[in-house]
């Protein structure tokens, strides 16, 4: 975005920013699931433009401010240089822009009827996070192994002292009569292939790091994987846990639409969204983070998003009205609260680490370090990476070796088997392959799929593609 739109000549006085947390909760229980772009613009006015659609959409809606890639590093020269030269950057600098420019950016639009979040990425988090709340935000997101692992080849150990003292800056904002919200990004490890056992527990364990340092209200993040079945297990396995280990926290869950290689045709990608909201409305989960029909090719802009968030609020909808109708009880779809494999695998993570020290900071890194926490297909440093998993014929993720990890009687060693690299490339391409090939053939979803039910009609592609076509052909 190298273009500049002009920010309000005399902008109101900025309203308090409210509780994210409480926020989404009571939102969550009064209209139904919260939906929220991944929206970043480097451009203040174009930043302010695209909160304002996302207020203003046909949705209960959450917004965000996305940083740049260059700040996440901390990188701040680069940020200067390419805003001096007119280059538009994938996201908003926030630790480059004054304060007061942030404040003109919220002014109208964070109130007690709209919250707005923080996503950046960053491994380094301080200068972000003191630039967020100097602007007046409070609700941010990250966590120190999601944000460190994928993301480069920060030590672990670094990235732990990094987010210890975010954190306390975050919980001692509280101080000023905000409470500050922090998300763990930990159930979204790489995207796709990570069995949903160890994106529960380090999910849980990221949750129970902010707690230790101070922070009572918290997101817990799960990132939807290519079975429906396996996703409605895993999280009512994070519901439970959160439950067990978090008694006096105030939290809530936050699923992603699929974070891996996406659907490039429109119907596909809408399908694939579809079925995330679906999966968000049936298991009670408050909040979804929304993709949208570009993600396979650039940035999405602002209409795209809007799109994306409509047409996920109108599938929840449609399921809640489709629920009533059938007078089924609220959580009719949602998984018992049975001793699942994901719950049970998960648990067994969470408790191995915690035993390692009572910080858990410390027993992050050498639950790592022992390969009690490994990563399939991680490549940092400080990831085992013995670890391995593959797809099933269903579409689920199954550990093709444990590694390390101490699941011995949870998981059968004789499971265990080599997965090669064109069985690994035809993994991470299952679901766009899948679902493109769904739109082309003109198929809406298999007999008996809970979601075909609920979908509303498709919204028009922005980029004037047909429904079964690459988007920009």
């Amino acid at each position: 975005m190298t273009g500049s739109r002009p920010l309000p000549a005399d902008p109101p006085p900025t309203e308090r920013p409210p509780d994210f947390g409480s926020f989404i909760r009571e939102r969550h229980r009064t209209v139904g699931t919260v939906v929220q772009p991944r929206m970043g613009f480097s451009d203040p006015a174009t930043m302010r433009a695209g909160l304002l659609a996302t207020k203003a959409a046909a949705a209960a809606t959450a917004g965000t401010l996305t940083v740049d890639s260059y700040t996440r590093v901390g990188d701040l020269r680069a940020v200067a240089e390419a805003l001096t030269a007119g280059i538009g950057l994938n996201g908003y600098p926030i630790a480059h822009h004054d304060a007061a420019i942030t404040r003109e950016v919220l002014t109208g639009v964070q109130s007690e009827s709209f919250a707005v979040q923080v996503r950046h990425g960053s491994a380094a988090p301080f200068d972000i996070v003191t630039s967020l709340l100097a602007a007046g935000l409070s609700a941010t997101e990250g966590g120190p192994v999601s944000y460190c692992l994928p993301y480069g080849r920060t030590p672990l150990a670094e990235s732990v002292r990094n987010w210890e003292a975010s954190c306390r800056l975050l919980a001692h904002s509280g101080e000023t009569g905000v409470r500050p919200h922090l998300e763990t990004f930990g159930g979204c490890m790489l995207g796709q292939l990570c069995p949903p056992s160890l994106l529960v527990a380090i999910s849980v364990l990221e949750a129970l790091f902010f707690r230790q340092h101070g922070l009572h209200s918290i997101s817990v993040s799960y990132a939807q994987q290519p079975s429906l079945e396996q996703n409605r297990e895993a999280i009512a396995a994070l519901r439970r846990l959160c439950g067990r280990f978090l008694p006096d926290v105030e939290w809530h869950v936050v699923l992603y639409t699929y974070m891996g290689v996406y659907p490039t045709t429109a119907n596909g990608a809408y399908r694939l969204l579809a079925e995330a909201a679906v999966l968000a409305a049936s298991t009670r989960t408050e909040r979804l983070i929304v993709k949208t029909v570009a993600e396979s090719s650039r940035i999405p802009t602002i209409e795209e998003n809007v799109a994306a968030l409509e047409y996920a609020a109108a599938v929840t909808g449609r399921w809640a009205r489709d629920r009533s109708a059938r007078d089924e009880p609220k959580d009719a779809m949602a998984p018992g609260s049975g001793d699942s494999q994901t719950y049970l695998e998960a648990l067994r993570l969470i408790e191995a680490v915690r035993e390692l020290d009572d910080d858990l900071g410390k027993a992050l890194t050498r639950a790592f370090r022992f390969g009690y926490l490994d990563v399939p297909y991680c490549l940092h440093p400080d990831n085992q990476g013995r670890c391995r998993s593959y797809l099933d014929d269903s579409g689920s993720i199954r550990w093709a070796d444990i590694g390390s990890l101490p699941l011995g009687g949870i998981v059968e060693s004789s499971d265990a088997r080599q997965v090669g690299s064109a069985e690994l490339l035809g993994a991470l391409s299952y679901v766009r392959r899948v679902y493109d090939g769904d739109a082309i053939a003109g198929r809406t979803g298999s007999a008996g799929d809970p979601t075909a039910a609920h979908l509303p009609a498709m919204p028009r592609c922005a980029s004037g593609g047909l429904p079964g076509q690459p988007i920009g052909s």
